[in-house]
Parts: C-alpha cells; sequence; structure tokens
C-alpha cells in the first residue's frame, strides 16, 4: 500500500518535472535571444529562476494534481488517466508559448508580458493585421514550441504505470491532503503571509536581471484580476509639501498670440539611431531639424510602448502601474489635457495617425483628451498606400496630413500626428530599398523611411499658411528593440529625442543639457501660448523653476532621474543610484557613496508615487 502511494507520488513529481524542464529551456533560450540585455548573469540567477518556476507549476497545476491524488479507485481508469494527460497537455502548452513569446516581445518591452497583453491584444484590429507578419517572421520559435510540446509528449509517456487503486481511504486521503497541500504552498511560494508575486524576482537578483529571474506565465496569472494600484501613505499629513502636481499659468514666455502648436511623434526614434547621438546616418533630415531647434539631449519616454506615449505626451500622465494608462481602470477618468485646455481658449484640434481606425484605442482615447477629430486610415481612403499590416505609409500620410491640416482645421489649432512606418515588419517600398541607408538590424532602414517621410512632410508643411505661426513639437513614442547593451538597459531604453522648433526663430535654437520627458511637453506647450490658468500636470515646463527630473515604472521598479543620478526604487526602498551621465551600462551603484541625495530623490519620488496613486484610485487628476 506504501509502496504503491509511493509510486503515485513520484509519478506526479516526475510529470511535474517535465514542465520545470520546459521551463528551464525556455528561460535558456529566453537568454540567448536577449543576452546584451543582462549584462551580469550568475549560477545564482537561474537558481533563483527554478524556483520561481517551481511557484509557477505550484499555481497553473492545480487542477491536475488536485485531480492526481484524488483518493479513489477510478483514479487508475484508463479513461481518467487520459483526462488526466489532455489536462496536463493543455496547461504545459499554455506555459511553454507564453514563455516563448516573451523571447521576441520582451525586445520591444523590456520587461515580462502581465495581463495586460490580452488587453492589447483585444484592442482594435491590430492583431489580426499582423498576425500573417508574426509567423512568417517568427516561424523558429513556433517550431520551437512544437518541438518542446513532443518532448513533453515523449517524457510523459514514460511516465505511465499502474496507478494505486487501494481503497483504504485514510492513508489515501492523508496523502491528497499532504501532498497537495506541499504543492499549493510551493505556489504560495512558502508560508509567509502574503504569496510570492513579481516582487519577489526583484528580490532574488539585480533589477536589471529581474525579468530573467522570472517568468511570463507567472507574472500573467499574478496580474489577472489585480488592481492596478494601492494607495500609498508615505506622509500621511503634508504630501503637497513635498511634490504638487498643480502648477500655475503665465504669459512671461508666451512666443506669439494665436500660436499654432503642431506635435509630430515619431514611431520607435530612440537615440540609438539618431545621428546627433550616436553619428548613425539614418536620420539625416532630423538632425538638421535638432540643429535648429531646442533640443533636449537628455530626454527621456515614459514609457515603452505606444499607447503608453499619448497619455503622457498630451496629458502629462506618466506610466506608473502595470497596464497602460488608456487600457487600465483608469483610462476614462477626468483628466485635464492638452487638447481640452486648448480647446477652451479657442482652440480647433485633430489627431492624425495613419494607422486602422480603431488601433490601440487611439480614436477612443484622443476624443477622450478633447481632439475634435481623429483622421487615420479610413479618411484617408487609398488602400494602394498601405503597407499591408499597419496602416498607410508615412511617405504618403504625412505630407498629406499637412495638407489636410489647412482643410480640417482653423487657427489657431492643435495637431498631433503620429507616425506608423518605423515599426515591426519594417516595411520600405521596394522602390527605396537601393536608395535608403541600411543596416544590420532591418529597423535602421526603415528608421531612414520615416526621417526621409519627415522631409516630405515639412516640405509640404512650407507651403501652407498656418506653417510660419505654429510651434513643432518633435519626439519619439518609445526606443524600440535595443540592438547593443548601452540601449538595452534601464537607461538607455528610455532615451529619446525631444525638440521644439520655431520656423520665426523666436524660440532660440540650442542643445538644452536638462532633463526631460514626455510628461514636460504639455506644460511647456501651454506656457509657449500664454496660458495663464493653473492646470494639473505631473511634469514641468522648460520655463519653470522647479528642478527637473524624469520617472519611468517597469517591473515593480520606479526609475527616478534627477540632477545627474537615477535612482532605481523598489518595494517602497531605494535599491540603486546611478549616474546615468557617466555610468549609461549601470556598472557603479553610488547609493551608499550618496545618502542625502538618496534621501532626497527618494523622498520627492514617494511624493510623486503617492500624489498619483491617490488621483488616480479616487479620479482627482484635475484641478478642484
Amino acid at each position: 500500500m506504501y509502496s504503491a502511494l509511493l509510486q503515485k507520488n513520484i509519478v506526479l513529481i516526475k510529470r511535474l518535472a517535465i514542465t520545470l524542464l520546459m521551463l528551464s529551456l525556455t528561460r535558456i533560450i529566453f537568454y540567448i535571444a536577449n543576452a546584451e540585455a543582462f549584462k551580469f548573469v550568475g549560477f545564482t540567477d537561474f537558481i533563483a529562476g527554478i524556483w520561481m518556476d517551481i511557484i509557477t507549476i505550484g499555481i497553473y497545476f492545480i487542477p491536475f494534481y488536485a485531480l492526481s491524488l484524488l483518493p479513489f479507485p477510478f483514479v487508475a481508469h484508463k479513461v481518467y488517466q487520459l483526462i488526466l494527460k489532455i489536462i496536463f497537455h493543455i496547461t504545459n502548452a499554455t506555459i511553454i508559448a507564453f514563455n516563448l513569446i516573451d523571447v521576441e516581445y520582451f525586445k520591444f518591452t523590456s520587461k515580462r508580458s502581465t495581463a495586460d497583453l490580452f488587453t492589447l491584444v483585444s484592442t482594435g484590429n491590430d492583431i489580426n493585421q499582423l498576425l500573417t507578419t508574426f509567423i512568417i517572421d517568427f516561424w523558429w520559435l513556433i517550431i520551437l514550441f512544437l518541438i518542446l510540446l513532443f518532448i513533453s509528449h515523449v517524457l510523459y509517456n514514460k511516465t505511465n504505470v499502474k496507478p494505486c487503486t487501494s481503497v483504504r481511504y485514510p492513508i489515501n486521503i492523508a496523502n491528497f491532503v499532504i501532498m497537495a497541500g506541499l504543492l499549493f504552498i510551493l505556489g504560495r511560494g512558502g508560508l509567509g503571509y502574503r504569496p510570492a508575486d513579481m516582487l519577489t524576482a526583484s528580490q532574488l537578483t539585480s533589477p536589471q536581471n529581474s525579468s530573467l529571474v522570472s517568468n511570463t506565465p507567472l507574472s500573467i496569472i499574478k496580474t489577472i484580476g489585480k488592481a492596478s494600484l494601492v494607495e500609498a501613505n508615505f506622509f500621511p499629513d503634508n504630501s503637497d509639501k513635498i511634490y504638487t502636481p498643480i502648477h500655475k499659468g503665465s504669459q512671461k514666455h508666451q512666443l506669439r498670440e494665436n500660436l499654432n502648436v503642431m506635435v509630430i511623434i515619431m514611431e520607435s526614434f530612440g537615440n540609438e539611431w539618431i545621428g546627433k547621438k550616436t553619428g548613425q546616418p539614418y536620420t539625416p533630415f532630423l538632425d538638421s531639424l535638432l540643429d535648429q531647434s531646442l533640443y533636449f539631449e537628455n530626454a527621456f519616454a515614459n514609457g515603452k510602448k505606444s499607447i503608453e506615449a499619448v497619455p503622457a505626451i498630451f496629458a502629462s500622465i506618466p506610466s506608473l502601474l502595470d497596464n497602460p494608462y488608456i487600457s487600465s481602470p483608469y483610462g476614462t477618468n477626468s483628466i485635464e489635457a492638452l487638447p481640452k485646455l486648448l480647446g477652451e481658449v479657442g482652440y480647433s484640434s485633430a489627431f492624425y495617425h495613419g494607422a486602422t481606425n480603431g488601433s490601440m484605442k487611439f480614436d477612443v482615447f484622443t476624443a477622450h483628451l478633447g481632439f475634435d477629430q481623429y483622421i487615420g486610415r479610413k479618411e484617408y481612403n487609398n488602400e494602394k498606400h498601405t503597407d499591408a499590416t499597419w496602416g498607410v505609409l508615412d511617405e504618403y500620410f504625412m505630407p498629406w496630413t499637412a495638407k489636410s491640416i489647412t482643410k480640417d482645421l482653423k487657427e489657431p489649432f492643435m495637431a498631433g500626428l503620429f507616425t506608423l512606418s518605423s515599426h515591426h515588419p519594417y516595411f520600405v517600398p521596394e522602390e527605396h530599398r537601393s536608395v535608403l541607408p541600411k543596416g544590420e538590424h532591418p529597423m535602421a532602414q526603415s528608421i531612414a523611411y520615416a526621417d526621409m517621410s519627415l522631409q516630405l512632410f515639412f516640405e509640404a508643411a512650407k507651403e501652407e499658411p498656418w506653417y510660419d505661426n505654429t510651434v513643432f513639437v518633435i519626439c519619439a513614442d518609445h526606443t524600440p528593440a535595443g540592438t547593443s547593451m548601452r540601449y538595452m538597459q534601464r537607461i538607455g531604453m528610455y532615451q529619446i529625442p525631444i525638440a521644439f522648433y520655431d520656423p520665426q526663430g523666436e524660440l532660440q535654437a540650442k542643445t538644452a543639457n536638462q532633463l526631460f520627458n514626455h510628461i514636460d511637453i504639455m506644460p511647456t506647450v501651454l506656457d509657449l501660448i500664454g496660458y495663464n490658468k493653473p492646470v494639473y500636470s505631473f511634469g514641468n515646463s522648460y520655463f519653470s523653476n522647479n528642478e527637473p527630473f524624469a520617472v519611468n515604472y517597469i517591473e515593480n521598479s520606479h526609475l527616478f532621474f534627477k540632477g545627474d543620478y537615477m535612482l532605481n526604487f523598489v518595494k517602497d526602498e531605494a535599491t540603486g543610484l546611478y549616474n546615468y551621465k557617466s555610468d549609461t551600462l549601470m556598472y557603479h551603484d553610488s547609493l551608499a557613496y550618496f545618502p542625502q541625495l538618496k534621501d532626497d530623490m527618494e523622498q520627492e519620488l514617494k511624493g510623486i508615487i503617492q500624489r498619483y496613486n491617490h488621483d488616480l484610485i479616487h479620479n482627482t487628476m484635475r484641478l478642484p
């Protein structure tokens, strides 16, 4: 009897070990494919990874091991064993698939996918349009998936033995309780008060390696149905003295009356590809434009996705939660956004995006921001000019936008233009492929193509009557998949160009060394148009007396940039301090050497987090 029960338990453990092996293999594949992102990896990181995988198995396989351990004789029946086998392979296949997704997707997001992956997949028609492209480009992952499923099938069949048929219920029930209980405890990560979650990975390794130690199945299941934010209570009585997002308006820096505003968001134009930063040959027009602009050389995006850029740029709302703001439970909160504020003082507005209408919910959200019109692929109405995946090619849509503004909007106006082509699958029309510069990565030529299209936009815009009285804001939405260690670490992965260009030259052209990020665009624009009312903004105007900062959030870590340093903040405490200008690869942690700087930065960041969480949860992200 006891030997039969022992054999039953051993069979179960062997079967669960098959998935543990699959998780380890997919972690190795993930590491090989993204090795540049993990510069210091030790054997202990993989041991910690196994612990995270055991936790994952303890959660995902609850139905399988509970049904396997039932203390009844029908467990031995062939049909019942077949049902168990089906449950195992479905669960195992799901886990493998989730982990393989991030082998490539991590290059774009620099983090393990969370439950918001399903929200993004169901948003608009993007996934339907791109499915064929993904299958073609990432066919090798599909082959790997099938190989791992086959190995799992073979190994599972080797565990087939005749199960215990004894009906001595007390012993069988005790075995069920003990074994199922132990596996459940493993799924919790131990007997601690709170079960293990993604923060556990951050505690087992350095912040840069948390994605390697973790796994995607755990990241997804731990964020399903999870409240996006919880109240922070660092400063119960005087949080506004630490940080306030309320800023006074002023006409002191007004550029001109009835100044038009044009915000151009360049898809994936990270600093890695910008000639002015790296000497690359892909952006000659943008480089020349930056020379004529107020250009911020220490500028940062506030997220790693396009869907995170729009709220940051137009509403000064950084992405400091697991889900993108647009698709979070707070996406319909009342907010004060640039189009809405300008509309109140007589501006017309439109948002131009060549993608399929509904892509990333931009049509709905830009209306929520206060844009009068959304103009996309449908309004362009010429499928001959599309790339067959995302939408209308930049070389057609961008100059068309310049001409359309004249008939769509009355002055003064605010227009947003979000480019398209410099994005996977990096399509460049055949007639340009032998002309535009290429690089080892297909991203290079698509950047060159988008830069050419930007030039076409400005050539068309110069012919329009509104051009001279318009200030142009040029920025990237986020950085692309990095191709070098420099731009895959937590400093370089957010660095982008941001510039303000005035054709009349009244806004002085210069290279500014100060920190600047997406959330600073809205208050700066409001100063330039002479908006003299108070405004709710997490960012600071370039003309403000407040010391500038930049802030980001990724995989349970807040990154806070101020002065020359970046503070890494995990689970309510500082865990690292790096000079982001001289130590771009984060070799030297200065936390122990500058305790006062650490305390000052930590206090301000806590003030930002407390106000951000409170105002989103209570829908008070606006003026009283």
